[in-house]
């Protein structure tokens, strides 16, 4: 069971990019599934998740109105749209499977990708 995270590069301040991640089973369209970041010298944190037939995602604040989840059963992908991007959005973006059919900040995630890095210059 592998997560594939891919998308990740150089960017300018309000730019945008587009993250993907690849499941290796189709056993993830019915799980929740998350991305995550980790920035140098902090500790991971969450940044949106989405439920398995996608009626439910959640961000975290500071992403609000940025950022967009979503995902694509039929191809086993999730996606991450990241719109208006920010020197404070430069991280580690990893993608996680949770392990029920919703993907809370605080919930349990069993799967992880390896990580995708995201580079914004102000």
């Amino acid at each position: 069971v592998q997560l594939q995270a891919s998308g990740g590069g150089s960017v300018q301040a309000g730019g945008s990019l587009r993250l993907s991640c690849a499941a290796s089973r189709r056993t993830f369209s019915n799980n929740g599934m998350g991305w995550f970041r980790q920035a140098p010298g902090k500790e991971r944190e969450f940044v949106a998740g989405i439920s398995w037939n996608g009626a439910s995602t959640n961000y975290k604040d500071s992403v609000k109105g940025r950022f967009l989840i979503s995902r694509d059963n039929a191809r086993n992908m999730v996606y991450l749209q990241m719109n208006s991007l920010k020197s404070e959005d430069t991280a580690v973006y990893y993608c996680a499977a949770a392990i029920g059919a919703v993907a809370p900040q605080n919930g349990i995630y069993k799967y992880w990708g390896q990580g995708t890095l995201v580079t914004v210059s102000s």
